[in-house]
């Protein structure tokens, strides 16, 4: 028996043989047209659109966060600047197969170099340059393995276009040995509640066939396990499968404290779907769905219709919009586009907004626009503020634009550990975990090679978050959590043991955290709480409180 570790996407166990991933394509040889650039550049065209149209109709059947990323790979398809790159190569005599594989190439470690959000786009390309070569060379392009029975699936990494449809039936759990909980198979699992584990070194090396136990709620996969193993795993499972059926309803320790349980959206769409699963509330709405694709920054016109319709969704809740988190990492041409070394350190977030304040001023006039003619409790938040100048700066322009409720999204170490005097300023902060466990552990959210750092349960972390939490405390001020930690349903209550007091995650999510609240008094969240903290590493932090639950389970 062998157990291997990665980073756990759910609470669902489940066992099954792994079934892994075809291997890529091989690259194309390097070999002079036969047909002239004409010829081949008609391929390219027919490659590419063809390719364009096969990843929207799987978007389209997929529907919701999936139907978003996928429209997104599309459009990479058709870059004008990308189909520049490959005429030239095969103006020069390259065909249509090795001109297309060289320009994505060529793009793919543009975007490694550039880091943060981009660097993770690059998977999302490779993906479509497999497409697009497997079309021009006649033959399929790798997929997810087709199996009469239930399989356990494993590979590098999952393009989106293939975890939009995975058959629920047949694939019971994903691991990936690349990836981190932010990564296009982490947040596409969780959406399709997919027990997924991610980063996980050594996974590729498994043998079609072998049984595993992948334990989502821990990152533990156990291979070739012993039958004792397997009887413990189908108890477990029956045990977490009879907690978490619980009704719909607010969110709540098992006290009555109430523990609001909000969603987060990156679009307007979605307001059904959380409203559906329980969401009492938008704790996290992004906004950059509005300014990615565009060449201008959207008129406050055009962005108004879009909060409207958020903010009517949630007739009389709390709905929380963090303004345009952009910049190098995210590169604008009408906000920022300047290459920097490292862009995650860069002019991003506030920071880049601070720097073309019309276009922050315009977002936060459409969104007080929206607020006035809806009854829905707008909240606005900035991203990657790190001083209290900052803070300041962002509470008094909302103020001045006529927004009543301003705060800020605590994502760097320096704006946790002055948290009394951010909230001073400030009506609330949201922490985004996400980023937070980044700069505290210096590891980039979006590599693999790093993804065991990229742990929210690490105490370092988790004593950041209970100084925001003491400083919310203290000031009367709300506290919440939006970043994908409050996804994790037992770390979740350990989170509200450091003094959380809103939960926010991707609706998928809300069931199982709901259960999970019901279990423990706010007694046992701080004994939690403190047991992690006493912990020295992620690992330990988790065992240790798993250890105080009821048969350690």
């Amino acid at each position: 028996m062998t157990s291997l570790t990665g980073v756990g996407i759910g609470r669902s166990l489940v066992v099954g043989p792994v079934l892994r991933m075809p291997d890529r394509l091989p690259e194309p040889a390097t070999l002079p047209s036969t047909i002239g650039p004409d010829g081949e550049r008609e391929r390219v065209t027919t490659a590419l659109a063809a390719t364009a149209e096969d990843i929207r109709s799987r978007g389209e059947k997929a529907g919701g966060k999936a139907q978003e990323v996928l429209e997104a790979q599309a459009l990479m398809a058709e870059d004008p600047t990308l189909r520049s790159d490959i005429d030239v190569r095969v103006d020069n005599g390259a065909t249509a197969d090795r001109a297309v594989f060289e320009a994505f190439a060529g793009f793919r470690d543009m975007l490694l170099g550039i880091g943060g959000y981009m660097a993770e786009r690059a998977t999302d390309l490779d993906d479509v340059s497999q497409r697009v070569v497997a079309r021009l060379s006649g033959v399929a392009a790798p997929g997810v393995p087709e199996s009469d029975t239930p399989f356990v699936l494993v590979a590098r990494d999952l393009a989106p276009a293939d975890t939009a449809l995975l058959d629920l039936q047949k694939v019971l759990a994903v691991l990936t040995s690349e990836g981190g909980p932010t990564s296009h198979t982490a947040i596409l699992a969780r959406e399709k509640s997919i027990p997924a584990i991610v980063g996980i070194s050594g996974i590729l090396d498994m043998a079609d066939g072998t049984v595993v136990i992948a334990d989502a709620s821990t990152g533990a996969v156990t291979v070739d396990p012993s039958e004792e193993e397997l009887r413990r795993a189908a108890g477990e499972t029956a045990a977490r499968a009879q907690r978490s059926a619980v009704p719909v309803g607010p969110g709540a320790l098992a006290d009555g404290t109430p523990i609001p349980l909000l969603a987060n959206l990156g679009s307007a769409e979605g307001v059904e779907g959380a409203v559906a699963a329980g969401a009492e509330g938008v704790g996290l709405f992004r906004t950059e769905f509005l300014f990615l694709d565009a060449k201008t920054a959207p008129s406050v016109a055009q962005q108004y219709g879009h909060y409207a319709k958020l903010l009517r969704g949630f007739p009389g809740r709390k709905v929380v919009v963090r303004v345009l988190d952009a910049g190098a990492d995210k590169p604008l041409s009408f906000l920022n586009d300047a290459p920097e070394e490292n862009p995650a350190l860069g002019l991003r977030g506030l920071r880049a907004l601070r720097a073309t304040e019309q276009i922050l001023r315009d977002q936060l006039t459409a969104l007080a626009r929206a607020a006035g003619e809806t009854d829905a409790d707008l909240w606005v938040m900035a991203p990657m503020v790190s001083t209290v100048e900052e803070t300041r700066y962002f509470v008094a322009l909302a103020r001045e634009l006529g927004l009543k409720t301003a705060g800020v999204m605590v994502e760097v170490p320096s704006a946790a550990l002055l948290a009394d005097r951010v909230l001073a300023e400030a009506d609330f902060a949201s922490i985004g975990t996400n980023d937070l466990t980044q700069y505290t552990l210096a590891a980039d959210r979006l590599l693999g090679s790093v993804a065991s750092f990229q742990d929210p349960w690490h105490p370092a972390v988790l004593r950041l978050v209970r100084e925001v939490g003491r400083a919310g405390a203290a000031l009367g001020k709300p506290v919440g959590i939006c970043g994908e930690a409050a996804a994790d349903p037992l770390l979740a209550v350990v989170l509200v043991g450091l003094g959380a007091t809103t939960l926010s995650m991707s609706p998928s999510a809300l069931g199982d955290v709901r259960a999970e609240l019901l279990q423990h008094t706010r007694e046992q969240a701080v004994a939690f709480a403190d047991a992690a903290l006493t912990a020295e590493d992620g690992a330990t932090a988790r065992a240790a409180v798993r250890a105080l639950l009821p048969q350690h389970v």
